[in-house]
């Protein structure tokens, strides 16, 4: 893990003052915590989120993440602190005995040290406040491993109340793309929801959030564009425009549970005996749907191609990225699972997994994600395809596992980093398209899919 030049040198410091040995993960008087489990099949009752249950978050980072052999203590409980002081400041609850403590780089010695702390800090605290301070700390330390695999999810997650729609200017599913640009657009609207009831139509470009622009001089505000998927308001007031029509209008939607179910596939015929089909993740089952599609609309016809259609495609199962991408080929390595010393172990194709023989296309932009990001740069570097659209979000640090904590709270982690089929890295970089098809807010408002148009010529 990169540690940033201020940190170092203050870790420097620290280590200066209080180093009394090489820097080692053995403890002179070890205490084994209770380690965190594998997910039950039901999920656990919520508890509260004790300091034994920070300690748990922790020592589940050095035992099951990626990078937890190499791991160094002071990088991740700096962080942790300073998420801690940070909630105790924005409810005007700072302490004067709220110090980090000194660190040695010793990963028992070090959470013996920051728990002393911990503790008396907590127990200064309301219930509430002790509460959001804990879950604080154990955020801090997973945002210091800088992975976006790696999540902390509180006690069981009800179902979200959402407005409806995506937009464009998303990296993935749930961040904000720094590459993104004006205008922040609808680019997906959720059946059933707040916002087809309202009569937001794909292409309708939002001007502003609550008042505020999503964008001020090109550059994206990340804490209101996100407020759009899950913000702590229940009503948000959005100033649209239509770019068909040119018309201006203000709609107040209510965050509402959207009416769901198992993620479905859409398919359809296209000019030219063409099959579409497009996926909206790889869940389970995914790679049989697809191909199960595919088949019925090649009876009693000859198909000259499939476009496969990944847009805002979130990612899923790894198994059901390696069963569809065998369905265009067979006996290749497909990816490598690397461990932190650069141990690679590589992924191959299902060869159980009947072989197609169809032209692929596949259309991307930047909701392709994960295991999106993996299909897509398998095509590529096997050549098994084109692909049409724009580059991929470049989410795939590795395949998380899951753990659950004595509160019932979830860490997922990555216990390897992946590469691509070529050995190259797209984690944070995505994959690119072979050929440039954005699709704009002018095109969907007027039910226009370039992206689609570029898929069809060059099948032809």
């Amino acid at each position: 893990m990169k540690i940033t030049k201020s940190v170092a040198v203050a870790l420097a410091a620290t280590a200066s003052l209080t180093l009394v040995g090489p820097a080692s993960h053995v403890s002179a008087a070890p205490q084994r915590p209770k380690s965190c489990s594998v997910p039950p099949q039901t999920p656990p009752e919520p508890r509260p989120t004790t300091v034994d249950v920070v300690g748990q978050a922790y020592h589940c980072l050095f035992e099951n993440y990626y990078s937890g052999p190499v791991l160094d203590s002071r990088a991740v409980l700096l962080p942790a602190f300073a998420a801690l002081t940070q909630e105790l400041q924005r409810r005007g609850l700072d302490q004067p005995d709220a110090a980090m403590p000194a660190l040695t780089g010793r990963r028992h010695a070090d959470w013996a040290a920051f728990k002393g702390v911990l503790e008396k800090v907590v127990a200064k605290l309301p219930a509430e406040a002790a509460q959001a301070a804990a879950k604080a700390t154990i955020e801090g330390m997973v945002k210091s491993l800088n992975d976006n695999h790696a999540r902390w999810r509180p006690t069981r997650e009800s179902r979200t109340k959402l407005l409806g729609f995506r937009t464009s200017g998303f990296q993935g599913p749930g961040s904000v793309d720094p590459a993104g640009k004006a205008p922040l657009f609808v680019n997906q609207i959720l059946p059933g929801g707040p916002a087809e009831k309202a009569g937001i139509k794909l292409g309708d470009e939002i001007v502003s959030i609550d008042g505020v622009p999503p964008y001020i001089n090109g550059v994206p505000l990340s804490s209101v564009i996100l407020g759009l998927q899950d913000g702590p308001k229940d009503t948000v007031t959005l100033k649209l425009r239509r770019p068909s029509t040119g018309a201006t209008f203000t709609s107040e939607l209510t965050r509402a549970l959207v009416p769901g179910g198992p993620p479905q596939i859409e398919s359809r015929l296209l000019p030219g005996d063409v099959a579409y089909v497009k996926l909206p993740g790889f869940f389970p089952e995914a790679a049989d749907k697809v191909l199960a599609a595919i088949e019925a609309l090649r009876k009693g016809r000859t198909l000259r191609g499939v476009v496969l259609d990944l847009r805002n495609n979130g990612g899923g199962s790894p198994k059901e990225v390696r069963r569809l991408v065998s369905a265009w080929t067979h006996n290749k390595i497909i990816s490598y699972l690397c461990t932190v010393q650069g141990d690679c172990t590589p992924t191959r194709t299902d060869d159980s997994v009947e072989l197609l023989r169809l032209p692929l296309v596949a259309l991307t932009d930047r909701g392709c994600a994960s295991a999106c990001d993996d299909f897509s740069s398998m095509v590529k570097d096997l050549r098994l395809g084109t692909l049409v659209g724009t580059r991929t979000a470049g989410v795939v640090s590795g395949p998380a596992v899951p753990w659950v904590l004595d509160d019932g709270s979830t860490l997922t982690l990555p216990q390897r980093h992946e590469i691509a089929a070529n050995k190259e890295i797209i984690n944070t970089v995505g994959v690119a398209p072979d050929h440039q098809a954005p699709v704009s807010s002018a095109d969907l408002s007027a039910g226009r899919d370039p992206g689609l148009a570029k898929a069809l010529s060059v099948l032809r």
